[in-house]
């Protein structure tokens, strides 16, 4: 089960602000991913909390989690209104609110006229603990300045429960 969303126009994100989705055109019909759209935040969900036997006389154990592959790309450049400084720019997958150090995408665009930027892209894994049922992600500017976000694409591919 794969589920993709996107924002093709261009957007102007803030520092410390999410990448908005627009679109959803292959979205989630088995309640695993909730999103709205023309927001950032994504919620993916653990199915073994449903028809799932589970036992276990302690928790000190490893707890299943259900896995998602979590593909991300876009064009990302420096706002020439205002005009903003060239230097590095940067996003990153966040997972519950803190970044995935592994998916931080930085690039020095060497124009800030330049509009469709440079591609970046990140993919990882996220994990969502059986005894947690969920889990939020989004795509944050974590540059010191705002950047343009062009073509947007995040996909999300159910990756199977490890227990």
């Amino acid at each position: 089960m794969a589920a993709e969303y996107s924002a093709n126009a261009l957007q102007v994100v803030q520092p410390n602000g999410s990448v908005i989705f627009t679109e959803s055109p292959v979205p989630c019909n088995r309640g695993l991913i909730y999103h709205r759209d023309e927001s950032g935040l994504f919620r993916l969900a653990s199915p073994t909390t449903m028809g799932y036997s589970f036992r276990r006389s302690c928790c000190c154990g490893p707890l299943p989690s259900a896995n998602y592959e979590c593909a991300f790309h876009c064009n990302i450049s420096v706002p020439t209104d205002p005009a903003g400084t060239v230097e590095p720019i940067s996003l990153a997958i966040v997972i519950d609110g803190e970044i995935d150090p592994s998916s931080i995408m930085t690039v020095t665009v060497p124009l800030v006229s330049d509009v469709t930027g440079d591609n970046v892209g990140a993919d990882i894994i996220v994990s969502v603990p059986w005894i947690c049922r969920c889990s939020s992600v989004s795509v944050r500017n974590i540059s010191a300045q705002p950047i343009n976000v062009l073509n947007a694409n995040l996909v999300f591919d159910f990756a199977g429960i490890r227990s």
